[in-house]
């Protein structure tokens, strides 16, 4: 059974850091592509980052580039999201998501696999 277990939100003030962190079981991380999506109220679910544990592809939205970066941990099969600069814009509940794939799905249909979410909040 595969489990995928988000930890690391909370609220921090605009231009502050946080560091999420999911943590795979049940999967063969090399097989997977494994990222991070985001949905804010009203709005719908985006992805943010993703990552091919196979070939380290690595996919960043516009909105994040050069302030996130998506890293793995193949030995802890544990994937992070280091978030800088915060911005308020960036609220949201933060899921990780994984799919059987070598290459990198865009589209959150794509995904198999959900974690539970974690809640960011970035104070102005």
């Amino acid at each position: 059974e595969v489990h995928l277990v988000e930890s690391g939100g909370g609220l921090v003030q605009a231009g502050g850091s946080l560091r999420l962190s999911c943590v795979a079981s049940g999967i063969t991380f090399d097989d997977y592509t494994i990222g991070w999506f985001r949905q804010a109220p009203g709005k719908e679910r985006e992805a943010v980052s993703l990552i091919s544990t196979e070939d380290g592809s690595i996919y960043y939205a516009d909105s994040v580039k050069g302030r996130f970066t998506i890293s793995n941990d193949k030995y802890k099969d544990t994937v992070y999201l280091q978030m800088n600069r915060l911005k308020p814009e960036d609220t949201a509940v933060y899921y990780c998501a994984a799919t059987l794939a070598t290459f990198i799905i865009y589209e959150s249909s794509g995904y198999n696999y959900w974690g539970q979410g974690t809640q960011v909040t970035v104070s102005s």
